[in-house]
């Protein structure tokens, strides 16, 4: 049976919403236009005729917001509310350039909890469960958020942060966790963990909640058969308020975007043209609840899908499909645009660990790239003539569904570093030089 934690807005009729957008994205740029210079100069520069602005009609006319913005504004450029009335920030991890800083009032604590709410109660998840969070906390808006959208609906909230790994086995089977929040490589470290451990039959998870970072079906797939649980996908982006902007229902078929508080576009991301529905492109989202820190067209670099046919839930929300990669990280390799999730489909469904690193490198001027992949310690044993078959097996799946070739290592377990948050996939030397 469905689960609804806001049931009025997940069900709206699609005319209901788009008026509630439309109001609430004309009040959120006329508000922002006065309260915010960089915002005022920007849309000034552009001539948005911001007294007569007529709301979705005339959403393409604003310029948009990219990283690049929030990193000049840095740190209070594009704040639209006084410091005074903000209670918390959450920021980046700075890894590619100034960090980016993200103010809410309690106001916007309480909209973000409740998107989460909405995510988990899809999920399946109620008062009476236990939900283990092994999301880092701190700056990184993937502990607190999911902490609080917890809170919200009733659950006992174990906030484990993360890492810690023992601890969080002991945890899990001693307080009964049902229902894990992290990203989705830890989960399948996790995984490989109590399996080894001989303790799946100790463990009484029955969902879990996997985002931060791209992973592919098959992953999910992998997860679920060890686990025996669902996987359920949740995006969000510290820019925006941070998990909880989509999340999927029990139907796994695309992640419901929660329209009632973002609007959602998708864009040729060389042009900048909106595309129709059902078209590859990247997204684009404006927020229209937000006080403090207002996302009015900002870019994600994400790519993905967005599906306006009615889902089977019942939610009318549209539903955006997996970030398909990321149009600045997307690799470009001997001319061929390649991701990361591409590579990882192929080696799970031909068996093999989700534990991989790829390395681009150039010599000369040629790009090369390499595929480190673990075996298991029964697969490493194999003489190397096995080993080379296997290598060059992947070698051309790879090729089938890349366009190029790459070159495979088949190690063996533990050589590559695992992680408890993010995992660091691909190794780019080319940027070194």
């Amino acid at each position: 049976m469905t689960k609804f934690f806001d049931k009025k807005f997940e069900t709206m009729s699609r005319e209901e919403l788009k008026k509630l957008q439309n109001e609430r994205l004309i009040k959120t740029v006329h508000d922002t236009y006065k309260a915010s210079p960089y915002y005022k100069k920007l849309w000034d520069s552009s001539r948005l005729d911001v007294a007569n602005f007529r709301g979705i009609a005339d959403l393409h006319k604003i310029p948009f917001i990219k990283k690049d913005d929030l990193r000049n504004a840095y740190p209070f450029g594009l704040l639209a509310k006084k410091l005074e009335d903000c209670v918390r920030i959450h920021s980046t991890s700075g890894t590619t350039g100034k960090r980016v800083i993200a103010f809410y009032t309690e106001h916007d604590l309480d909209e973000w909890s409740t998107t989460v709410a909405r995510a988990l109660t899809a999920a399946g998840a109620g008062k009476g469960d236990v939900v283990q969070i092994a999301f880092g906390y701190g700056l990184f808006t993937g502990g607190m958020g999911l902490h609080d959208g917890s809170r919200k609906i009733g659950a006992l909230t174990l906030p484990m942060s993360s890492g810690s790994t023992d601890r969080q086995i002991e945890f899990m089977i001693d307080l009964g966790t049902t229902f894990l929040a992290c990203t989705p490589s830890y989960a399948a470290y996790l995984a490989e963990t109590i399996k080894e451990r001989g303790l799946l039959d100790k463990i009484k998870l029955k969902a879990g909640i996997f985002g931060a970072e791209a992973w592919s079906q098959e992953m999910r797939e992998d997860l679920q058969n060890t686990l025996g649980i669902k996987a359920y996908d949740i995006y969000g982006l510290t820019e925006l308020e941070g998990p909880g902007v989509a999340y999927e229902c029990e139907c796994q078929d695309g992640m419901h975007i929660n329209e009632d508080k973002f609007i959602a576009e998708i864009i040729d991301p060389e042009t900048g043209e909106v595309l129709p529905a059902g078209q590859k492109g990247e997204l684009v989202f404006t927020s229209i609840t937000r006080e403090a820190f207002p996302m009015i067209r900002y870019r994600t670099r994400d790519i993905a899908i967005l599906n306006e046919v009615p889902c089977s839930c019942g939610r009318t929300f549209v539903r955006m499909s997996k970030p398909l990669g990321r149009s600045d990280d997307m690799l470009i390799v001997k001319g061929v645009n390649v991701f990361p999730s591409q590579i990882e489909s192929v080696l799970i469904a031909k068996g093999y660990t989700s534990n991989y690193q790829i390395v681009v490198d150039r010599v000369g001027t040629t790009d090369t790239l390499d595929i480190y992949v673990e075996i298991t310690q029964e697969q490493f044993s194999d003489d190397l003539a096995k080993i080379a078959a296997k290598e060059k097996d992947i070698v051309f799946a790879l090729k089938a569904s890349l366009g190029i070739f790459g070159t495979v290592h088949l190690v063996s377990k533990y050589s590559i570093e695992r992680s408890e948050g993010k995992a660091k996939r691909v190794i780019d030397k080319r940027k070194l030089y």
